[in-house]
């Protein structure tokens, strides 16, 4: 079911949706073209299906292409991403090849006329080849903290995306030495998708029940994420077992996979190996398109943790915050403007760290709810769709050249 801007005039500044509708008027009819490699699955592909149908509210000629890719294309995209991340990997020639040839099959999405194309991440950067001389300008949007991408991933990336007219990060400490116009723009949840909207008693205890949840009973430790190294999640697991030494409590790893995504399944198998059959510790694979039931675990858990190494942003944190969960996080990337220490969650870098974080939570019920009322509010202000729609139209008014 989708939404229109009336309905989040609920949840979001008056001022901000006030905005929109005027920023909307001087982009009537502008064809924006969206691309990325998923449909379903990951933080872009959700954006994406509450941004588009607004942006056409409001006037848009928006529409959304997924870029169709083999098991070899993911496999070497998914090493980029690694890469780009800053961890080392090896780049070969078949990954090269396997990238480039799925760009060419692909081109046909980028054959018509369009104001704007946008290519999200790194996986359709190949599709800048096939720009030809259309009118069209192109926009990388990068979603992930590049800035510490290991050459042979940089070198290979680069000049695709300084084939585009301009980049956006989510951060202006994300920067790169692009001959382009650099633009900074954070990501935002939809605070009425499933996901993230108010759930009846019925639905919460129903949900609880099919996933073996009690509802009841010791503090539950929460972290939702991909099955992903990135992510840290046998660190949690470690530092689950720090806390238990003296607190009765539960940890909950849930995470669902992403089309593009070949390597939760090893990661997976990971995190089980490393919980070693701990009763306490519920390690849950969910579908990609599970939101409810993360809705629903979000809301059961005391604390939420989002221990990643690195991090592009982290709106699985921007959930947590907005349901008003205490949250230990580590300050990298997007989670250090999101978890603002002491003030909207508690920072931790280290597994003994994040333990001793937990600890005190767990005894001090009170702090936790501070935290989580502040934190709430700091989405409301900075992370949500309406937020993310004013920001986006802005940028559009920017390179259309339409402000007055």
């Amino acid at each position: 079911m989708g939404f229109g801007l009336k309905d989040y005039e609920s949840v979001a500044v008056s001022v901000v949706i006030d905005k929109i509708k005027r920023l909307g008027e001087n982009l009537q009819g502008y064809s924006v073209l969206h691309i990325n490699s998923t449909r379903y699955g990951g933080g872009v592909a959700e954006i994406l299906h509450s941004l588009v149908p607004l942006m056409q509210e409001v006037g848009l000629d928006a529409r959304w292409s997924v870029l169709e890719g083999d098991q070899d294309f993911f496999n070497a995209t998914k090493q980029f991403h690694n890469g780009l991340h800053g961890q080392p990997v090896n780049v070969t020639g078949r990954m090269m090849e396997s990238f480039l040839a799925t760009a060419k099959r692909n081109r046909q999405l980028v054959a018509g006329e369009n104001d704007l194309v946008v290519i999200h991440d790194q996986q359709p950067l190949g599709l800048t080849a096939f720009r030809g001389d259309s009118g069209s300008r192109w926009l990388w949007y990068c979603h992930i903290d590049p800035s510490h991408a290991v050459p042979p991933v940089w070198y290979f990336l680069a000049p695709m995306a300084a084939a585009c007219d301009a980049a956006v990060f989510h951060l202006p400490e994300y920067a790169r030495d692009l001959p382009v116009l650099q633009y900074f723009m954070p990501p935002a949840i939809d605070p009425l998708s499933d996901k993230n909207r108010d759930v009846s008693q019925e639905e919460y205890d129903t949900v609880l029940n099919n996933l073996g949840v009690d509802p009841e009973g010791p503090p539950v430790i929460l972290q939702v994420s991909r099955f992903d190294r990135l992510k840290d999640p046998v660190g949690l697991i470690q530092a689950f077992k720090l806390v238990k030494k003296t607190r009765e409590c539960r940890l909950i790893l849930a995470g669902g996979s992403a089309e593009d995504d070949p390597e939760g399944a090893a990661v997976l198998d990971e995190v089980r190996a490393a919980a070693d059959g701990d009763p306490e510790i519920s390690i849950l694979a969910l579908s990609p398109d599970a939101n409810l039931e993360i809705n629903v675990l979000q809301r059961r858990a005391d604390i939420v943790v989002q221990k990643s190494l690195r991090e592009g942003f982290g709106l699985t944190a921007t959930e947590a915050l907005w349901k008003g969960k205490p949250l230990v996080a580590t300050p990298t990337g997007g989670l250090a403007h999101q978890v603002l220490d002491e003030k909207t969650g508690l920072s931790a870098r280290t597994v003994e760290e994040t333990a001793a974080q937990i600890d005190r939570l767990i005894g001090d019920p009170e702090l936790g709810r501070r935290l989580g009322a502040d934190g709430r509010e700091h989405v409301r202000q900075n992370y949500i769709l309406p937020v993310y729609l004013r920001n986006w139209l802005r940028l559009l008014t920017l390179i259309s050249g339409r402000g007055r």
